[in-house]
């Protein structure tokens, strides 16, 4: 990089404008997870702009209606599985030419304490949570790259950076997907391929159901998070929570509050709520992530 280009570099707002900008009218999209939630919501917004939406999710039921919904495309889509993703993309390029935005949104929340975690359940958070990033950004970067334009968005989540009672392989999984977030940004500076990480803190989604939000984390409701999506199409924002001041705020107070005061903070606010969410009010989204565990440990068995 040139002395001059360096300098450029420096005014706030350079690195959306180093980069291709793309409309969301006609713009071709492709969100996972978006049966139902945050997914189902930003298919809607993207609709709603002129875009055209592929809403992708492990059922493909789900999937079916929102699409029709939206006047979009459906994929069933398992985001742990590789080639599912080729054979998804390729689907979606053959029909579009081009992907313009991904939206891995895909997620899974199993809560409770660690040791009593089963392995089946550690596998579905990972390889979801995870390589379904992974999967994803795999998939779409060689077409992005070749067109020399592209936006990517990964949800991860608050509990990416703030670590919680009850979620520890959840909190794992989110820290990983945030760091891939940060380090794909990077190492594709220059492409014209954009990556951009998603905080949501408690959302009023079926993924939260059973829990008293509001405790350790403000809650937000879907359109929030969508609204903090489209805005990283215009910003390219490393990273953005939401609420915006959850991160920052977060950062502060785990760099200078010292752990004692910390510890009675959270007391305080109910840090450990994940340990004791309602079963009855939870009862539909655990039947849900059983049928998926069991599903996705004999497909793996099966390999």
């Amino acid at each position: 990089m040139q002395f001059a280009d360096m300098l450029s570099a420096l005014v706030p707002g350079s690195y959306a404008r180093a980069n291709p900008r793309i409309e969301l009218d006609e713009a071709v999209v492709v969100i996972t997870g978006a049966g139902r939630g945050i997914g189902a919501t930003a298919a809607r917004a993207f609709a709603e702009r002129g875009a055209r939406v592929w809403v992708t999710d492990v059922d493909a039921d789900v999937a079916e209606q929102v699409a029709a919904s939206i006047g979009g495309r459906s994929l069933r889509l398992d985001v742990t599985d590789r080639d599912a993703w080729r054979a998804g993309v390729d689907e979606v390029l053959a029909a579009e030419g081009r992907i313009d935005f991904l939206v891995n949104n895909a997620g899974v929340m199993p809560t409770g304490p660690f040791v009593d975690e089963a392995a089946a359940t550690t596998d579905l958070i990972l390889d979801v949570n995870v390589k379904g990033v992974l999967n994803g950004m795999h998939a779409v970067l060689p077409s992005m790259v070749a067109a020399g334009r592209g936006h990517i968005v990964n949800i991860a989540s608050m509990a990416g950076v703030l670590p919680l009672p009850g979620m520890v392989t959840y909190n794992a999984s989110k820290y990983a997907a945030y760091g891939a977030s940060l380090a794909a940004r990077r190492e594709y500076d220059g492409t014209g391929v954009t990556v951009s990480a998603i905080l949501p803190s408690a959302v009023r989604t079926e993924l939260a159901s059973g829990a008293d939000l509001g405790g350790a984390l403000p809650t937000v409701d879907p359109e929030d998070v969508v609204r903090a999506i489209l805005r990283t199409v215009r910003t390219r924002a490393a990273r953005s929570s939401v609420p915006g001041w959850t991160l920052p705020g977060w950062l502060l107070a785990d760099q200078f509050v010292p752990e004692s005061v910390e510890r009675v903070a959270r007391e305080l606010v109910n840090h450990g709520q994940a340990l004791a969410l309602d079963p009855v009010g939870r009862a539909a989204y655990l039947t849900r992530l059983g049928r998926q565990t069991r599903e996705h440990a004999k497909e793996n068995a099966d390999v």
